[in-house]
């Protein structure tokens, strides 16, 4: 039977990577097409197939953490920092698939090396490992590869799953590839969850109890940092203190016209509000910069380092990695990808709690379930249809002046639930 299992295992891992390999030039034309705002590869490209650079610091075998693109590197960085401190010594190195997320690493290249994950076939990531002898695996969230973790967990390296989150929608799609969902969860340690919710998914999948530890979400430790306090006065001093500032945060295509309709609306009753735009995508910068223009709203964008006076009604936010700085000049954030159907899911709804500020979300936050429902239980969260609803709720926000009682609920909501990452570090510091 022992026999047969492994047998059955192989054939489906065989039969996987054929797959990935005949599927792999359309994967790599779309990691590597061109779109304004994203870096290029440049001749890093390379590592995608597992010519991979040793790293400069070879005196022991390193951390490996994988990010995979933007969200995750941010979300990351502050246990990055931490895991940085517990073992000062030892070399880490971040991983990421896209180009976005390795310009985000790059802010760790004082404690951290980057390089970009192979794809997931035997020889790219026989190369990876290689070079970089990586003595732990550390997974943010559930990116999960199947070469990757076989070849990983042959190496002798342990694999954790930190800050693990695995909707239902998610469970039920694993549920009917249950072999390779099998595949997969044979090779790990352990899987670190955000909630209960997620831990009792996982193991309705067949993870065993003994590898599933709740560790709560490491989003909830933010740092705000003095820096970012600093930067965010200086931005709101620059677009204006008497004036109410909202932010439409990480939002997508199909979005951003409900979302220009909403503040229109907002503008006929206070004449003196501002949008801060700012997309989820680089590559949509221009054309979002474009859309605004078009509607005929007064847009300055940032980059452009235009000045702006009270007859600016939008300033978009094409920058990447100022996202903290953005929401803490505004008075009000809403979070985007929320209002396309079951497209996204919705983005992090703490990065505004944690600077206490009222926030807004379309429907669909199927990713963000347990925590939208808890903020919004706690009146620091409001759930937004529609333009109208939008245009509503920050009406009612600045005639009722509910920000400040809305936006100390949302910060007590977050530092009630901080502790993740001392949870963590102290768990991955218990296997070998």
């Amino acid at each position: 039977m022992h026999i047969e299992h492994y047998k059955g295992v192989f054939v489906i891992r065989y039969f996987y990577t054929l797959l990935l390999f005949l599927l792999s030039p359309l994967l790599l034309v779309t990691l590597y097409k061109k779109k304004p705002g994203k870096p290029p590869f440049g001749s890093r490209w390379k590592e995608h197939f597992g010519i991979t650079p040793v790293l400069k610091n070879q005196s022991q075998r390193p951390i490996w953490v994988h990010t995979v693109s933007v969200g995750e590197t941010i979300a990351a960085t502050p246990f990055i920092r931490a895991l940085k401190q517990q073992y000062p010594n030892i070399p880490i190195v971040i991983t990421t698939t896209t180009s976005t997320g390795a310009q985000q690493a790059e802010k760790l290249s004082d404690i951290a090396e980057h390089r970009y994950m192979p794809i997931d076939l035997p020889f790219a990531i026989k190369g990876f490992l290689k070079a970089i002898k990586p003595q732990k695996m550390l997974i943010m969230e559930t990116e999960l590869w199947p070469n990757v973790l076989h070849y990983a967990h042959q190496s002798g390296a342990p694999i954790s799953v930190i800050n693990a989150r695995l909707s239902e929608r998610s469970a039920q799609r694993y549920k009917k590839f249950q072999p390779i969902f099998n595949l997969l969860a044979n090779n790990l340690s352990q899987i670190l969850c955000q909630h209960t919710d997620d831990a009792e998914r996982f193991i309705r999948l067949g993870i065993k109890n003994n590898k599933i530890k709740i560790t709560g979400s490491l989003k909830f430790d933010i740092s705000i940092t003095e820096e970012i306090k600093q930067k965010a006065q200086n931005l709101r001093a620059t677009l204006g203190t008497n004036r109410f500032i909202w932010i439409a945060a990480s939002t997508h295509e199909g979005e951003d016209d409900i979302i220009l309709s909403a503040h229109q609306k907002l503008l006929i009753k206070h004449p003196n509000a501002l949008l801060i735009l700012v997309p989820r995508h680089p590559e949509r910068f221009h054309n979002v910069l474009l859309l605004c223009q078009n509607k005929k709203f007064n847009t300055v964008s940032r980059t452009s380092n235009q000045p702006v006076n009270l007859t600016t009604e939008i300033y978009l936010g094409d920058t990447m990695g100022e996202m903290m700085t953005l929401i803490g000049a505004s008075d009000a954030c809403f979070i985007g990808g929320s209002l396309i159907g079951n497209k996204v899911g919705g983005h992090n709804v703490l990065e505004p709690a944690a600077l206490s500020k009222p926030i807004m979300t379309g429907p669909s936050y199927f990713n963000f379930t347990d925590i939208v429902e808890r903020l919004n239980s706690c009146r620091a969260l409001s759930i937004t249809k529609n333009d109208n609803d939008i245009f509503n709720t920050l009406d009612s926000l600045i005639s009722n002046d509910e920000m400040e009682s809305m936006g100390k609920a949302a910060k007590s909501f977050v530092e009630s639930n901080q502790g993740a990452i001392a949870k963590t570090l102290r768990i991955i510091d218990e296997i070998h």
